[in-house]
């Protein structure tokens, strides 16, 4: 075991894969001889040339575009967007193309592609540096929509994103790329697609949650614990496309009570599908409505540093949900 950032973790994952396999080969913006904004590829280019290794125009749609080229005809490319905000120009090659392949081909085609994408706030981005965009492709069939938040979670689910045949949307929350540590196994190893894990038994409640905020969550389950008593499972999606529903319900059917947390804006979003999920699979164990937190709805995170702390959830602010959600 070697103790890892989620950055390292997702490096590893990559310069992996790319030993294991002459197929896998990276795209994007400065990625070469930079080694990427958040140097992801650090030395790539020294391991494994230009051929592999690709700098691209400051064009999103292009990225995409060749990278989906490359898969339909037997490369594995992972195609690097810079922030996923940047991402709006190639909604066409992701959601009117590579998500429809497979389905239009009969099976026949299959685009066996990675979209790496950092996401997330809480890192004075502003409106352009900070968005959430995953409900937009965990919307669209065909797409699996992976959001990991610890370094063994992206290391193994990042390993099986670049194996598959479907193309999988990988985000990566920029505030934990440093932030967070964990242990990683030094032997080869990979995690399942679509499947959750419960980061902390609990009885009372149960909290759903990715990327950041599982973190956030844990320690909020950790100050409830020791304020009040309440004994709240913090369960990580990990997966949004396919969501693990029986993970999800199984938690709830044991607690009675469900939270659900993002961090993206609350309407329509991710939360709301497994909002709904609980409520039609678990209605009658269920002793209070389900509950859900997340940010504003407003057209994107401010820079203000207030501000900013205004729009992001936090500990504090679930751990009063928690309490609340205790108290019904």
């Amino acid at each position: 075991m070697a103790t890892k950032t989620v950055i390292e973790a997702v490096r590893d994952a990559m310069h992996e894969e790319m030993s294991r396999d002459q197929n896998v080969l990276i795209m994007g913006e400065d990625i070469a001889e930079r080694g990427g904004v958040f140097l992801a590829t650090d030395g790539f280019i020294d391991d494994f040339g230009s051929a592999r290794v690709i700098d691209t125009p400051l064009a999103e749609s292009s990225i995409v575009g060749i990278a989906l080229g490359a898969a339909v005809n037997g490369l594995r490319p992972i195609a690097e967007i810079e922030f996923a905000d940047f991402v709006w120009p190639a909604m066409n090659q992701i959601v009117g193309e590579a998500s429809k392949v497979r389905y239009g081909t009969a099976g026949k085609k299959y685009a066996p592609m990675v979209v790496r994408m950092p996401y997330g706030g809480g890192v004075r981005g502003g409106l352009y540096h900070s968005q959430s965009i995953d409900v937009v492709f965990a919307h669209q069939p065909g797409l699996q929509v992976v959001a990991p938040a610890t370094p063994y979670d992206a290391k193994g689910l990042l390993k099986s994103a670049i194996r598959s045949n479907d193309p999988v949307i990988f985000l990566e929350h920029k505030r934990t790329y440093r932030l967070v540590r964990g242990e990683v196994p030094d032997q080869e190893y990979t995690l399942p697609i679509g499947v959750a894990d419960v980061k902390r038994e609990g009885s009372d409640l149960t909290v759903v949650a990715y990327g950041l905020m599982v973190h956030y969550c844990l320690e909020a389950a950790n100050m409830v614990a020791e304020s009040d008593g309440i004994d709240a499972e913090i369960v990580d999606l990990r997966t949004l496309s396919p969501l693990d529903r029986e993970t999800i319900l199984k938690s709830v059917r044991k607690t009675s009570k469900a939270l659900v947390v993002q961090e993206d804006s609350l309407s329509y979003g991710i939360g709301a599908e497994v909002a709904a999920s609980i409520a039609t699979g678990a209605f009658e164990d269920l002793d209070a409505p389900v509950a859900r937190l997340a940010g504003p709805d407003l057209p994107e995170m401010p820079f203000s540093p207030a501000l900013e702390a205004e729009y992001m959830l936090s500990p504090e602010k679930i751990a009063a949900a928690i309490r609340d959600l205790a108290a019904y």
